[in-house]
């Protein structure tokens, strides 16, 4: 368990952070059709790397920290939305 005050269960936190995905990339989708597990690249949500720093500033400016191009592990915290989730909820600070 973390020890941030603002760890969330991954479950609720989810629907969250896909909706700000489809608010930050002007998604033509619910929130809801994103798969939790279901990859942001490629054949999953077919973003590409402009909307991978998109969805990096947007998480930046509400969680309050930085995910960095140069984050070891970045492919496998953009896997899927869950992996995402995850991420955030163990290094948010608001």
């Amino acid at each position: 368990m973390s020890s941030s005050p603002f760890s969330t269960d991954t479950a609720t936190l989810i629907p969250e952070v896909a909706q700000l995905m489809v608010t930050a990339l002007n998604l033509d989708i619910q929130p809801s059709d994103i798969a939790p597990d279901a990859p942001l690249y490629g054949e999953g949500l077919g973003l590409d790397s402009i909307d991978i720093l998109e969805v990096a500033l947007a998480v930046s400016k509400k969680y309050g920290f930085q995910l960095r191009a140069d984050d070891e592990g970045k492919a496998a915290i953009y896997a899927s939305l869950r992996n995402l989730t995850q991420h955030i909820a163990t290094h948010r600070t608001t």
